[in-house]
């Protein structure tokens, strides 16, 4: 048999094998977790980590709360699996919310009438040695007014 696989290009390994194909194997049906909680304990775990007391809790305080009370639901992750599937996996506290703040904005009419600043630094000839550029901008035109190097 060597000798007719050397001469045909065949490969031993490949011969044996198409002599004896697999078999043909039917596709499994998923199987259930036995641990999987029904829809009614979802709805529990979800009830309870949406309560005024653990409303802002993640769900590793809460878990380690309903322990130490003698009460488990599930793991931890579990519930951190059923508040992302509800969308709430994010932060759960609440935060302050403030007011959109407008923005101010200068408008000038006339010349000399509204006027801006700005401060440069610079480096002087030693490296503890700073010189500070103040000058004063007229918004209107755009000139310098006035300006100061120290």
């Amino acid at each position: 048999m060597i000798a007719a696989c050397r001469l045909t290009g065949r490969l031993r390994a490949t011969h044996y094998r198409r002599l004896r194909p697999a078999l043909e194997r039917k596709p499994r049906k998923p199987q259930a977790q036995p641990s999987v909680l029904t829809a009614e304990e979802r709805l529990a775990v979800m009830e309870l980590m949406n309560c005024g007391e653990y409303a802002e809790l993640p769900p590793a305080q809460i878990w380690a709360r309903e322990l130490d009370a003698g009460r488990y639901y599930c793991s931890v992750s579990t519930m951190y699996r059923i508040l992302r599937a509800k969308g709430q996996a994010g932060e759960r506290r609440r935060h302050a919310t403030h007011p959109a703040k407008a923005v101010p904005e200068l408008v000038a009419t006339a010349p000399s009438k509204v006027f801006t600043w700005d401060i440069a630094k610079a480096a002087g000839p030693a490296k503890v040695i700073w010189y500070h550029a103040y000058v004063i901008i007229d918004i209107f035109s755009g000139y310098i007014v006035g300006q100061a190097v120290e």
